[in-house]
Protein backbone atom coordinates (compact mmCIF):
# COMPACT_ATOMS: atom_id res chain seq x y z
CA UNK A 1 0.00 0.00 0.00
CA UNK A 2 1.03 3.53 -0.63
CA UNK A 3 0.14 6.55 0.99
CA UNK A 4 0.11 10.66 -0.13
CA UNK A 5 1.70 12.79 3.07
CA UNK A 6 -1.50 13.47 3.88
CA UNK A 7 -2.70 10.07 4.55
CA UNK A 8 0.70 8.99 6.39
CA UNK A 9 0.82 12.11 8.75
CA UNK A 10 -3.29 10.88 9.47
CA UNK A 11 -2.12 7.52 9.90
CA UNK A 12 0.14 7.95 13.02
CA UNK A 13 -1.64 11.04 14.18
CA UNK A 14 0.92 13.07 13.77
CA UNK A 15 1.30 16.49 11.32
CA UNK A 16 2.33 16.96 7.68
CA UNK A 17 5.20 19.40 8.80
CA UNK A 18 6.54 16.57 11.09
CA UNK A 19 6.73 14.04 8.53
CA UNK A 20 8.43 16.36 6.06
CA UNK A 21 10.84 16.89 8.40
CA UNK A 22 11.67 13.56 9.34
CA UNK A 23 12.28 12.65 5.72
CA UNK A 24 14.34 15.95 5.17
CA UNK A 25 17.41 14.47 7.98
CA UNK A 26 16.92 11.17 7.00
CA UNK A 27 15.01 9.42 9.56
CA UNK A 28 12.19 8.27 7.96
CA UNK A 29 12.64 7.10 3.99
CA UNK A 30 10.10 7.90 1.42
CA UNK A 31 10.30 7.91 -2.47
CA UNK A 32 9.28 10.88 -5.21
CA UNK A 33 6.83 10.55 -7.65
CA UNK A 34 6.86 11.75 -11.26
CA UNK A 35 6.06 15.53 -9.51
CA UNK A 36 8.51 15.04 -6.98
CA UNK A 37 5.31 14.41 -4.35
CA UNK A 38 6.60 12.09 -1.09
CA UNK A 39 4.95 8.87 -1.57
CA UNK A 40 5.16 6.58 1.81
CA UNK A 41 4.90 2.61 1.85
CA UNK A 42 5.12 -0.23 4.21
CA UNK A 43 8.69 0.21 4.84
CA UNK A 44 7.92 3.81 5.63
CA UNK A 45 5.38 3.02 8.20
CA UNK A 46 7.34 0.45 9.67
CA UNK A 47 10.43 3.34 10.35
CA UNK A 48 7.89 5.25 11.64
CA UNK A 49 6.60 3.16 14.34
CA UNK A 50 10.11 2.55 15.36
CA UNK A 51 10.95 6.43 15.20
CA UNK A 52 7.57 7.21 16.81
CA UNK A 53 8.13 4.99 19.81
CA UNK A 54 11.66 6.13 20.90
CA UNK A 55 10.16 9.54 20.51
CA UNK A 56 7.27 8.21 22.90
CA UNK A 57 10.79 7.19 25.32
CA UNK A 58 11.72 10.41 25.07
CA UNK A 59 14.84 9.83 23.20
CA UNK A 60 16.16 13.08 20.94
CA UNK A 61 15.94 13.49 17.37
CA UNK A 62 20.18 12.94 17.80
CA UNK A 63 19.92 9.10 19.38
CA UNK A 64 16.77 8.57 17.35
CA UNK A 65 19.16 9.47 14.15
CA UNK A 66 21.93 7.46 15.50
CA UNK A 67 19.55 4.07 15.67
CA UNK A 68 18.36 4.97 12.40
CA UNK A 69 21.89 5.00 10.88
CA UNK A 70 22.91 1.78 12.82
CA UNK A 71 19.77 0.17 11.27
CA UNK A 72 21.08 1.45 7.62
CA UNK A 73 25.14 0.40 7.80
CA UNK A 74 26.53 -2.59 7.71
CA UNK A 75 25.47 -5.31 9.44
CA UNK A 76 28.63 -6.31 12.06
CA UNK A 77 28.16 -7.21 15.74
CA UNK A 78 29.49 -3.83 17.07
CA UNK A 79 26.08 -2.21 14.76
CA UNK A 80 23.94 -4.60 16.56
CA UNK A 81 25.17 -3.61 19.72
CA UNK A 82 24.69 -0.23 19.64
CA UNK A 83 21.35 -0.65 18.54
CA UNK A 84 20.92 -2.78 21.16
CA UNK A 85 22.65 -0.49 24.20
CA UNK A 86 19.90 2.37 22.76
CA UNK A 87 16.90 -0.10 22.64
CA UNK A 88 17.72 -0.81 26.10
CA UNK A 89 18.27 2.38 27.35
CA UNK A 90 14.96 3.29 25.80
CA UNK A 91 13.11 0.73 27.44
CA UNK A 92 14.50 2.11 31.16
CA UNK A 93 13.30 5.30 30.29
CA UNK A 94 9.89 4.17 28.72
CA UNK A 95 9.83 2.23 32.28
CA UNK A 96 10.64 5.28 34.41
CA UNK A 97 7.88 7.37 32.54
CA UNK A 98 5.11 4.39 33.47
CA UNK A 99 6.10 4.89 36.89
CA UNK A 100 5.66 8.26 37.14
CA UNK A 101 2.53 7.71 35.14
CA UNK A 102 1.21 4.87 37.47
CA UNK A 103 1.91 7.68 40.30
CA UNK A 104 0.31 10.78 38.96
CA UNK A 105 -2.75 8.44 37.87
CA UNK A 106 -2.73 7.23 41.89
CA UNK A 107 -2.25 10.45 43.13
CA UNK A 108 -5.41 11.83 40.61
CA UNK A 109 -7.12 8.92 41.89
CA UNK A 110 -6.99 9.84 45.70
CA UNK A 111 -7.60 13.55 45.02
CA UNK A 112 -10.77 12.34 43.15
CA UNK A 113 -11.80 10.22 45.92
CA UNK A 114 -11.62 13.16 48.25
CA UNK A 115 -13.42 15.19 45.93
CA UNK A 116 -16.49 12.47 46.00
CA UNK A 117 -16.06 12.35 49.92
CA UNK A 118 -16.54 16.73 49.85
CA UNK A 119 -19.39 16.78 47.04
CA UNK A 120 -20.81 13.90 49.15
CA UNK A 121 -20.51 16.35 52.83
CA UNK A 122 -18.10 13.20 54.50
CA UNK A 123 -15.28 16.70 54.37
CA UNK A 124 -15.10 20.17 54.15
CA UNK A 125 -13.89 21.71 50.84
CA UNK A 126 -10.74 21.97 51.51
CA UNK A 127 -8.93 21.40 47.85
CA UNK A 128 -8.44 25.35 47.17
CA UNK A 129 -4.14 25.41 47.03
CA UNK A 130 -4.43 28.32 48.70
CA UNK A 131 -5.17 27.47 51.46
CA UNK A 132 -3.26 24.06 51.72
CA UNK A 133 -0.73 23.25 54.55
CA UNK A 134 2.07 20.74 55.52
CA UNK A 135 -0.62 19.58 58.16
CA UNK A 136 -2.95 19.29 55.49
CA UNK A 137 -0.70 17.04 53.55
CA UNK A 138 -1.87 18.57 50.40
CA UNK A 139 1.00 20.15 49.32
CA UNK A 140 3.27 17.91 49.18
CA UNK A 141 4.11 15.91 45.88
CA UNK A 142 6.26 13.02 45.99
CA UNK A 143 9.41 14.90 45.75
CA UNK A 144 9.04 16.55 48.96
CA UNK A 145 7.79 13.90 50.17
CA UNK A 146 11.08 12.01 49.94
CA UNK A 147 13.13 15.37 50.99
CA UNK A 148 10.75 15.79 54.54
CA UNK A 149 11.65 11.95 54.83
CA UNK A 150 15.68 11.93 54.87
Amino acid sequence: MEYTLKEFAELFGITEHTVRYYTDIDLLPCRRDGQNRRVFNEESANWMRGILYLKRCGAPIKVIREYCELCRAEESEEHLMARYQIIKDQRAQAHRRAEEAAATAAYMDQKLRHYEDILAGVLPDDTNPGNWSRKTGHDCGPQEKDRDAK
